[in-house]
């Protein structure tokens, strides 16, 4: 619930100034194995988004660009976005609160583990918390991601010592939101237990993390890239569990420029075989019981990687409300199903204005 809010300053009769803004009520929080907002238990359904443009790259071209990228996120039935490897120009952040679109907030990594690099990070992170706090729209800090920049998060314990810092100087500087330590793999220090699994088979991830699975099975075992799930020292407290990383299915259409240069985790030959494997591998992450939310990879195509559920110019690659019913899930019909449904145009396939 936004508030607007106007201060003024006065002298006696004579107003000095002028400032408008806006504040916020809402909460969030992990109480047991639930993400909560508003006290409230919470599915997050989020893209990864890494916020490149064609032509200025890392720079957003305008505010209507932001604005239609909340708006896109939105229309395919999201309700939040993890902007990966990026801190996020503020304007976006302005109309992810005004629109109503949820944000994890994510570190970029350094290189590698050295004294400068520690350094850096620490100061800059604090920096970003101090400029973000107040947007109601973020409710989740990330500081590090699959053991970037401390690759032996594993064996060393400075390594792990750095990712506690980490998280215990967020949770200092802002104890009102969640921090994850070190998404996707080798959690040290975190209030959501997290992992990437780009298994392209949905019975895999079935299989991995069913009916019949878990979360103390998962502790002491190996995920599929081979790192464990938490490191040496790590207690585990209810936190809850989400995958965070799935899908990265590429578009490479046979006859298509580049189509052999494009770049995913699995091939889809037409727009029909995309919304088929996305939808397959949806339908398997809604029907584990022990997720609290899911991150799919990714809001748009990156250059070689092609695996965006939009190309880098904003283009649908599936009509976004065919995405949307089973982003939200869950849903009972097959893809194959919907897909003709949406040919037929029965209340599926149409897109907002641009």
């Amino acid at each position: 619930t936004l508030i607007e809010a106007e201060v003024e300053l006065w002298r006696g009769g004579t107003l000095l100034d002028r400032v408008t803004s806006y504040t916020a009520l809402r909460s969030v929080a992990v109480r047991g194995d639930q993400f909560l907002l508003n006290g409230r238990p919470y599915y997050l359904r989020l893209a990864l988004d890494q916020g490149y443009w064609p032509d200025s790259l890392m720079t957003p071209p305008d505010d209507d660009a932001l604005r239609r990228d909340v708006e896109l996120a939105k229309a395919m039935g999201f309700n939040g976005v993890r902007k990966h490897q990026k801190i996020e120009d503020p304007r976006f952040l302005y109309w992810a609160d005004r629109l109503g679109l949820l944000v994890w907030e994510e570190m970029p990594s350094a290189y590698r583990f050295t004294e400068k690099a520690v350094e850096r990070i620490t100061r800059e992170w604090a920096a970003v918390i101090e400029r973000d706090i107040n947007h109601p729209c973020i409710v989740v800090w990330v500081p590090f991601n699959e053991s970037w920049g401390v690759p032996d998060l594993a064996e060393k314990e400075a390594h792990r010592h750095y990712v506690r810092a980490l998280y215990h100087l967020t949770k200092t500087l802002d104890p009102t939101r969640p921090c994850i330590g070190n998404d996707g793999w080798e959690n040290a220090a975190t209030d959501i237990l997290t992992i990437h699994d780009y298994d392209p088979r949905p019975e895999g991830l079935a299989a991995r993390y069913g009916a019949n699975v878990a979360v103390a099975d998962l502790l002491g075992g190996l995920l599929p890239a081979g790192r464990r799930l938490t490191v040496e020292g790590f207690t585990h407290a209810d936190q809850p569990l989400m995958l965070t990383e799935f899908g990265g299915i590429a578009l490479a259409e046979a006859d298509a420029p580049g189509a052999d240069e494009a770049w995913g985790y699995a091939i889809a030959r037409d727009a029909e075989e995309l919304f088929a494997k996305v939808a397959d591998l949806l339908a398997a992450v809604h029907r584990v019981p022990l997720f609290r939310g899911f991150c799919y990879t990714q809001f748009t195509d990156v250059f070689q990687e092609a695996n965006g559920l939009l190309t880098m110019d904003r283009r649908p690659k599936v009509p976004l409300d065919l995405l949307a019913s089973v982003v939200k899930g869950p849903f009972e019909e097959r893809p194959e199903v919907l897909w003709a449904a949406a040919q037929r145009g029965e209340g599926l396939g149409a897109e907002p204005a641009a």
